[in-house]
């Protein structure tokens, strides 16, 4: 909510500027609070208790007030709808990143913030991905998205992108991570579903306002990624890819990684055929993820009726199609669908193993 009470904008405030102090990193932001307790309490002390635990430059610009010279931004920003700062202190804070060994002291939010403490899945990939790639991306998210799983990601250009979109495409919950601060949208090209991201789910930053987008961002970005994470599935992936430093990321904080293989002659494949080798799950369709998550336990109460609907859909477009092959286009005839709606169910269907796509645009049931 919009910092609006003075005692919470007073709070806010100081954990903004001990956070905005040039070279005060997360560990160093811990070692302070486990010291003094909270950022009250650190802007108390005199000089030399604060040179007991940081530098001396670290402790002069404590006493200066350092941080504070930027801060009437930010508590502009604060105040529009919808824009949050979350600290280790506030109930909001993600549980899941506690687990963590380097959870940010403080995240920026824009959007609907109870989705920080939604169960979630971690969709990564390529920015260079293939067509096919971002549909696989684009049909696993919509599909983890109907099981109540909020899809996580970073909001690069191609597999990330995608997976925003098959979320948003269930009319579900996504949550992008991003690497800059969040007056700023990176890259430029997701303006707009950037824009959609913050009125139906929520994009989260431990940057502060007026970071621009810089490499040594993303790695930092990545543990928060698998962080909020159930699990994280890389569809495709070189070996050098941020896609693979979110995967390790993942399986150290004893989060679940899955790997789509794909062809031995494709660089985009190398880096999930190394993840696989290394002990990540095989994927080549959605129940390979549902199982291994026990997602049907985990399906809220609220979605079950919509879920009973769309398998309901499912089965009768299954008993349509027969055994027989059948073109995209009498499908469209007998079904009553439109094209993008029936692609999508066909999509979804394919990744359940229950059809399968044959040559010249035709599908076949398999069960």
């Amino acid at each position: 909510m919009p910092v609006n009470d003075h005692a919470d904008l007073l709070e806010k405030s100081q954990w903004l500027s001990l956070a905005n102090i040039p070279g005060l990193g997360c560990q160093t932001f811990y070692q302070l609070l486990k010291a003094f307790g909270s950022p009250d309490e650190i802007y108390r002390r005199k000089f030399k208790e604060l040179r007991a635990v940081v530098s001396e430059k670290i402790a002069h610009e404590i006493i200066k007030g350092v941080g504070q010279e930027s801060l009437q931004d930010t508590l502009d920003w604060l105040s529009q709808a919808n824009n949050h700062v979350v600290t280790l202190a506030d109930r909001d804070y993600p549980q899941a990143l506690l687990q963590i060994t380097d959870p940010p002291p403080l995240l920026y939010a824009k959007g609907r913030l109870a989705l920080l403490n939604t169960p979630s899945f971690a969709i990564v990939g390529s920015r260079n991905a293939s067509v096919q790639g971002e549909k696989n991306a684009e049909a696993f998210a919509q599909g983890l998205a109907e099981y109540g799983l909020c899809i996580v990601s970073g909001l690069a250009l191609g597999i990330d992108g995608a997976a925003h979109r098959g979320a948003l495409k269930a009319q579900s919950a996504t949550l992008a991570v991003v690497g800059t601060g969040l007056d700023k949208v990176y890259p430029a090209q997701h303006r707009d579903l950037a824009h959609q991201i913050a009125q139906q789910g929520l994009i989260v930053s431990e940057f502060s306002l007026g970071t621009v987008s810089k490499p040594q961002n993303f790695p930092r970005r990545n543990r928060i990624i698998s962080g909020l994470s159930l699990g994280c599935l890389v569809v495709e992936a070189n070996l050098q890819s941020g896609s693979q430093i979110t995967a390790r990321l993942c399986a150290e904080q004893g989060r679940e990684v899955f790997a789509i293989p794909g062809s031995i002659h494709s660089p985009l494949a190398k880096g999930c055929h190394q993840l696989i080798k290394q002990g990540a799950k095989l994927v080549d369709n959605l129940q390979d993820i549902v199982e291994e998550l026990n997602l049907k336990k985990a399906l809220p109460e609220q979605l079950a009726s919509a879920d009973a609907q769309a398998g309901s859909q499912h089965q009768s477009l299954l008993e349509l199609m027969g055994f027989d092959a059948i073109s995209l286009e009498n499908l469209v005839q007998l079904s009553g669908l439109s094209v993008s709606e029936l692609t999508a169910t066909l999509m979804l269907l394919e990744l359940e193993g229950r059809i399968s796509s044959l040559a010249g645009g035709q599908y076949q049931r398999l069960v």
